[in-house]
């Protein structure tokens, strides 16, 4: 397949370590965080969307990271504001009586890091798929160290929309190659429990590949590195 605008986002996260479909999200994360925390915050049409939505717990977090924490105190500053007015504003005329809860439940599960994230990964994962009829692409994707549960979870369940008749392939491809890994994780896991009896104890015991096993393991269940 030739390179296209469309096509290189991906090959680069091919190229990276672990799951690739991480890689895609930690890249548009990243990139989205970097985008709020600088000139954008000052946007009014950015800003008139993040006071209606706010963030969640995971993108404060990294956004508290940020060297720009003026940025954030601004737009927590309007965000308060707005919710506010939403949430305890005097009840209209003709305002139903759950109103306020709705606008409440919206607030609490509404974040505009996700939505751009979301907004991104569908017209990655678009070109994801696209790129499956390329034999380059599937052994590069068959190489992989591992795709994490999350992330294959999302990719099957959208093989059929995407692929149509070639999703059995594609499922069974990512199928062992998650599998692969999990019986990987799994010795590594006993390993680094065996090596709290007493008869592996001593300066000279031998981890293997155990020591980050616990992490690893977290890193695949979740898509998060703990």
């Amino acid at each position: 397949m030739r390179e296209s605008l469309l096509t290189i986002p991906i090959s680069e996260i091919m190229e990276a370590d672990g799951c690739p479909i991480c890689a895609m999200r930690n890249t548009l994360e990243q990139r989205t965080v970097e985008y709020i925390m600088g000139a954008a915050m000052m946007e009014p049409d950015v800003r008139i969307e993040t006071n209606k939505t706010g963030f969640c717990s995971l993108h404060f977090k990294q956004m508290l990271r940020q060297k720009n924490r003026l940025s954030l105190a601004l737009m927590l500053q309007t965000h308060l504001d707005e919710v506010n007015s939403q949430v305890f504003s005097r009840k209209k005329l003709f305002e139903a009586k759950d109103a306020k809860k709705k606008r409440l439940s919206i607030i609490n599960e509404s974040c505009f890091v996700c939505d751009k994230i979301d907004w991104g990964m569908e017209r990655l994962l678009r070109t994801f798929f696209e790129m499956w009829g390329d034999e380059k692409f599937r052994n590069d994707l068959a190489g992989r160290d591992y795709i994490c549960l999350p992330h294959y979870d999302l990719l099957v369940s959208l093989s059929q929309k995407y692929l149509g008749k070639e999703a059995e392939k594609f499922d069974k491809a990512a199928g062992e190659l998650v599998q692969k890994y999990i019986r990987l994780l799994y010795e590594d896991v006993s390993k680094y429990c065996s090596m709290y009896d007493y008869r592996n104890t001593g300066k000279d015991a031998d981890w293997g590949n155990s020591r980050d096993s616990i992490e690893r393991a977290v890193t695949f269940l979740t898509s998060r590195e703990p």
